[in-house]
């Protein structure tokens, strides 16, 4: 066996509150309907929970052609553009809407920006779900830019009314230097309020610095195509700690531990705490280490279903 002292477990790790609500949306439909329950899009990006679900009966799409007139469909945590809501409508579906609250607080934000004649300029990731539902919400007037080097690129005058918004898996941290960049050159530019940004990836990668001190590599439980998973990753390697993005045990390698004298073990906010366990498990194995559950903020928040639901026979 590889000898190693203690495995950190970062608190908070795993779902957030958003996560957990649109997950229950599906759970409930399936227990009121039954299967077969569409999902427009992944639910969450978590491959584990997806194959779980599949696996009971839920379809997920991403052209609703493929879901039979009057089935019942849900919009996945990431929400959805205004053209898919009208598709469903045009459809004649039954819909539960999924899509995380603090992401709806953002659609909400866009349209009225639009309304007060405000261009608006979105930071995210291009072709991610939400950042099409969100610059959706308009048909006009967004823009999207990824990296500090974009603003260079745009072509604003100093009188336009100009308001900016973010993918609300990204953190204050890392929009810093783009959001810095955009109001050196646009001055008069609106910013969010502070609390629309997604408190949960925020505290999940302040528990990552929180713990890199104690650790020699990072285990990070979360699906490739997770975003703020992925920004776990990059902020443990930015430290200059060797980190590994996983979504199940077997992809687990021994050699990542050789030489390690403490791990560390993170999970992001679409990653189940039942997967967690798992791995947690194999990297003890393989390290024959204690545990340590480090301190953190114990997350109070939690989202209501929608009515609709609660109420459907």
């Amino acid at each position: 066996m590889i000898s190693s002292k203690t495995i950190y477990l970062a608190q908070p790790r795993g779902f957030c509150a958003g996560v957990e609500r649109a997950i229950l949306i599906v759970e409930e439909s399936l227990k009121k309907f039954g299967a077969p329950i569409y999902v427009r899009h992944e639910i969450i990006h978590n491959a584990y929970v997806v194959k779980d679900f599949e696996s009971r009966g839920v379809v997920f799409v991403n052209d609703l052609s493929l879901v039979p007139k009057g089935a019942i469909l849900i919009f996945s945590a990431h929400g959805v553009s205004k053209a898919v809501r009208f598709e469903a409508d045009e459809h004649g579906l039954t819909v539960f809407d999924a899509t995380c609250p603090l992401v709806a607080k953002v659609h909400a934000e866009v349209v009225r920006l639009k309304e007060r004649g405000y261009q608006i300029i979105m930071i995210g990731h291009h072709g991610h779900p939400e950042v099409e539902g969100t610059m959706g919400q308009i048909d006009e007037s967004i823009y999207l830019i990824e990296r500090v080097s974009d603003v260079a690129n745009l072509n604003f005058s100093e009188s336009d009314l100009l308001a900016y918004v973010t993918q609300t898996t990204l953190s204050i941290d890392e929009t810093s230097e783009i959001t810095a960049a955009l109001v050196q050159r646009y001055p008069q530019i609106h910013a969010p309020k502070r609390q629309d940004i997604c408190y949960a990836t925020q505290n999940r990668q302040d528990a990552v610095k929180k713990m890199a001190p104690h650790v020699d590599v990072v285990i990070v439980v979360g699906s490739q195509n997770s975003s703020n998973s992925k920004r776990l990753q990059e902020l443990a390697s930015s430290l200059h700690i060797p980190a590994y993005l996983v979504d199940d045990p077997k992809q687990i390698q021994n050699k990542w531990f050789r030489g390690v004298a403490n791990v560390g073990i993170t999970a992001g906010a679409s990653a189940p705490e039942a997967l967690t366990a798992k791995i947690i498990e194999v990297v003890g194995v393989i390290c024959q280490a204690k545990i340590l559950a480090m301190d953190g903020i114990e997350e109070g928040v939690n989202f209501s279903l929608p009515k609709t639901l609660l109420e459907a026979a």
